[in-house]
């Protein structure tokens, strides 16, 4: 593909409500980045766990692959290449040091197939609500590393669900065009703070965010917020899909990001 610079790069998020069954995971998300590729997507991204959700966390251990080779990883390869997109996706358990955890980690793959970056996912989300209860910690293993790489909406950086509660994460990522944070929010949080915490992020990072996420309510009976989002620079929603499998497509303009840093030069204000 030829780019013109500066010109808009239509972006896209993939909502799915994965369950058990990794086969028809994968063949959903198949056809949803195949959706998002025919309404003119160049960048498409999957959301956390979308190969897999069950009540038995430990299933996640079990079908973790070693970092290269592996269904998973060939999934997301024939994928890109196939809809000649870059694909984002989402997480996949990779091995760990620990023999009973996993790396939770997001690959992207541009539209030749090739690899071009991974993240492990930095920060693990603990939660206790009366019955409601989660503990990442017990199966993952964190990752350590910031990770920025070009996409075809220029610098881009990674991150995945909780990390965005913590805004030093981002700062690191130093100027980026995009941030990408694929996820799986439990209803009760979602509801409380998703979508004011990616707007925050987009505000005062002063560029667009995408964030595919899991949507509904699965078949082991975890629900998840979902409002799978796309947001400018400014704040502004542009897409949202609030519940249920389904794809948002938004275009990221170089010109916005240029405009709103203009008017308003809070990077170059920064003094800490």
């Amino acid at each position: 593909m030829t780019d013109t610079p500066n010109a808009p790069v239509r972006i896209a998020a993939v909502q799915t409500v994965s369950g058990p069954d990794v086969a028809d995971n994968l063949r959903v998300a198949a056809e949803l980045v195949a959706r998002a590729a025919a309404e003119g997507a160049r960048l498409v991204a999957l959301p956390e766990y979308f190969p897999l959700i069950t009540a038995d966390e430990t299933a996640k251990v079990r079908i973790r692959e070693r970092d290269g080779e592996g269904p998973l990883q060939d999934f997301l390869r024939d994928t890109a290449q196939r809809h000649q997109v870059c694909l984002v996706g989402g997480t996949i358990p990779l091995v760990a040091a620990a023999a009973d955890k996993v790396r939770n980690s997001t690959l992207v793959y541009d539209e030749r197939g090739e690899r071009i970056a991974r993240y492990d996912k930095v920060h693990l989300f603990g939660f206790r609500k009366g019955e409601e209860r989660y503990d990442e910690a017990a199966t993952i293993e964190p990752g350590r590393e910031v990770v920025r790489f070009e996409s075809p909406a220029g610098p881009t950086g990674l991150s995945v669900c909780y990390d965005l509660r913590f805004p030093e994460l981002f700062r690191a990522m130093g100027e980026v065009n995009l941030i990408i944070l694929p996820a799986a929010f439990t209803w009760t949080t979602g509801k409380a703070h998703w979508e004011v915490l990616l707007r925050a992020r987009a505000i005062e990072n002063q560029c667009y965010v995408l964030a595919p996420a899991q949507g509904g309510r699965h078949p082991s009976g975890r629900v998840t917020f979902g409002h799978s989002l796309v947001i400018d620079p400014w704040g502004e929603v542009l897409a949202c899909q609030a519940e249920g499998p389904g794809v948002v497509v938004a275009d990221l303009d170089p010109a916005r990001i240029a405009a709103v840093r203009e008017s308003l030069p809070a990077l170059r204000h920064r003094c800490l």
